[in-house]
């Protein structure tokens, strides 16, 4: 009996010094039994290089010159309706607002100025004969948040009637046009001129991931039928989530401006005016 003690003993003595060893070697060499790493993990980060607890969502980002956006532009899927699916709504309750053929140094000004004192985000459809004009304007639209879109370099309405090529040519360089104005900032959409739709420049846009761009509201504010009438076909016609269509340059925008001081305090109070989303696809 002495013996089966003496041995239970021992063995339980071994058992706590290799306990103490191996605790011993955890302590030193680290929880992992390697040998400790002296390097931290790294953390996760987004595109632009901040770390992705930190960084906020997709669709509060603001696009901006000076810190471009780094957002991914996803084109909304092609409209049932629209011409040859181009857009007509904004695919919520939202009501979007578009202003066509800028920038231009008389009118975009008071129209930016205008949004910003309404905090109402808008949509900026750039011809790119006046992007290389006036970069600082289409740096002062992105820096205010608002959504850009291809316009065509020159406002050609035939344009999709021309080649594949020629329509591919015609809204890349207005792309880099507005990419040397504001690097990074997203271009998501593409409207074509006089609403002169094909089959060809929607295609050609999506090839160049952007959504063609129409509209469900026109007060034809570029035929100049004065504010009052501007303000009654906005207001009469608008619904939960279309777009309107309005002009900031291609000729005298006076009542455009004149419009928008009473127009829009009046349609913030009825819907959620917001730019066309640059962010994720919607729902």
């Amino acid at each position: 009996m002495s013996r089966l003690l003496k041995l239970g003993t021992t063995a339980f003595v071994a058992a706590v010094v290799l306990a103490g060893s191996y605790v011993l070697v955890r302590v030193i060499t680290g929880s992992e039994g390697g040998r400790r790493s002296t390097v931290s993990r790294p953390i996760s980060t987004t595109g632009s290089g901040v770390p992705a607890s930190s960084a906020p969502a997709s669709r509060d980002v603001v696009a901006s010159p000076s810190i471009p956006s780094q957002v991914p532009a996803w084109p909304l899927d092609a409209e049932h309706g629209g011409p040859y699916g181009a857009r007509v709504t904004t695919g919520s309750s939202q009501v979007a607002l578009t202003f066509d053929d800028g920038p231009d140094p008389r009118y975009t000004p008071p129209i930016l100025a205008l949004l910003r004192q309404s905090g109402v985000k808008a949509t900026f459809c750039l011809v790119g004969v006046n992007v290389r004009a006036h970069p600082d304007l289409v740096r002062a639209i992105a820096a205010d948040g608002h959504t850009l879109c291809n316009h065509s370099w020159a406002h050609d309405m035939r344009l999709g009637s021309r080649s594949r090529s020629a329509i591919l040519a015609d809204l890349t360089r207005t792309n880099q046009a507005i990419r040397s104005a504001v690097p990074g900032v997203p271009i998501p959409y593409f409207r074509q001129p006089g609403g002169a739709w094909t089959r060809a420049v929607v295609r050609a846009a999506r090839q160049l991931q952007m959504t063609s761009l129409h509209w469900a509201v026109d007060p034809r504010d570029w035929a100049r039928p004065g504010a009052r009438n501007i303000i009654r076909t906005v207001t009469s016609d608008v619904y939960p989530g279309a777009i309107v269509l309005l002009h900031d340059a291609g000729g005298d925008r006076r009542a455009t401006v004149k419009a928008l001081r009473s127009m829009l305090p009046a349609l913030d109070r009825r819907f959620p005016l917001a730019a066309m989303p640059t962010g994720a696809p919607m729902p």
